[in-house]
Formats: structure tokens, sequence, C-alpha cells
């Protein structure tokens, strides 16, 4: 599990093919590595993979075919920057939401502007993930954890301060970039409880939709 705060970023320093697979080397200076072991969990821009080969500065890691299809780590080339967040541990601070680092779907930025001294980017979803974005529900855009400011159909905004800006790779995206989603487990979990009985102590998923627990 990780909570969707990035701790540092790195850049992919080789890309391997392994019998359809591949095999990523990643390296980041600005990343402790002293309490990573072998099989330990890292989020590469809100993918898990499983750390491997770890050593001062850096690590690899297998990504299977199911992965490269799923998300945009197919699109990565040697030199691509990279987010990074270790696996949570038990007495760590809960400071974003809980993410798994099982990406949804892929959605691509529309459109980014200043709004402050903040910037204002606009996504829009796959069909199917549209209903679980709910307005200042939290979501995960390439392991980063933010809050929805606005939703439209299939299109949502957020907000990027600059602090998260400057902490990830957000600072470089422009209009067409495809990124990684994962939505809130909670939204997830609640549709698959309401989907089993319509009636859950008199509550409907529509009722939890209008009151901002469920989507819409």
């Amino acid at each position: 599990m990780f909570t969707g705060i990035i701790e540092a970023t790195g850049r992919i320093s080789a890309i391997r093919e392994q019998g359809g697979d591949w095999r990523l080397s990643i390296n980041s200076s600005k990343l402790d590595f002293s309490d990573v072991r072998t099989g330990d969990s890292i989020a590469v821009s809100g993918v898990c993979l499983t750390a491997l080969d770890i050593h001062d500065g850096g690590f690899s890691a297998d990504v299977s075919r199911e992965t490269l299809a799923c998300t945009t780590l197919a699109e990565l080339q040697v030199d691509a920057l990279v987010n990074l967040e270790k696996a949570l541990l038990p007495h760590s601070r809960l400071g974003g939401h809980i993410v798994s680092g099982h990406v949804d779907g892929v959605a691509q930025l529309l459109s980014r502007r200043p709004d402050g001294r903040s910037e204002r980017l606009t996504f829009q979803l796959p069909p199917p993930l549209g209903r679980y974005v709910a307005h200042k529900g939290s979501i995960c855009i390439d392991g980063v954890s933010l809050t929805v400011n606005e939703v439209n159909g299939r299109e949502f905004g957020v907000n990027i301060i600059p602090h998260t800006a400057e902490r990830t790779t957000l600072h470089a995206y422009r209009p067409g970039r495809r990124v990684n989603i994962e939505v809130d487990v909670i939204s997830r979990y609640l549709e698959r409880l309401l989907q089993d009985r319509e009636d859950v102590s008199g509550l409907t998923l529509e009722q939890l939709s209008r009151a901002g627990f469920a989507p819409r």
C-alpha cells in the first residue's frame, strides 16, 4: 500500500526486453534505499513494482505483459523521469490517501492553465472510470495523490501547487500526455457492495452518490 505522497523522482537508466516482459532499471540519488530489501514494493509513477537488484542509488524491476498493456510504462524510454514512493509502513503518516499501486486505466491531459500560484490541469478519463471520480474526492495520477476540484462527465480537473510540481513529474506534462489513473478504492468497494443488495439499511447507490460517498 502507498499514500500517493511522492518521495522522490528517478530516471530510467535501462530497459531490457525479456521474453515479452521488461526489466527496468531506475536510478535516483534522491531516494533512500537503505531500508529497501529485495521483494519490497516501490510505486513507479503509480504502478506497484517489486524491487530487485537494489543498490545505493537505484534498483531494477520486472514489468509483466499485463502491466505494460494496462499502464503507460510501455511508453517509457531511457532517461524518462518517473515518480517514486516506497511502500507504506505501519507507523507512516497517511498524508495522501490509500493507494494500492494497481492502475485502473490511462487518462489524457487535455489542458493546463495558471490558477493563482497553482496550475489547473484537466484530464479525460476512459469511459469506465468516469463514474468513480467525485467532486472533492481523491484520485491518484502517476502515483500522485490529488483532490478532484471539478467533474464534467469523463473530464475532471485538479490543482497542482508549486511544491507538488517541483517534487514530481507533473511539472513537465503537456496536453496530450497519457497518465496512469487509480481511482479511490473506497468508491469501488461501495459499488461492489451495493451491486449485491439494492437496499443496505435503507441506503441506495443514488443516495450515497448525492451525499458524495459513491461515484456518480
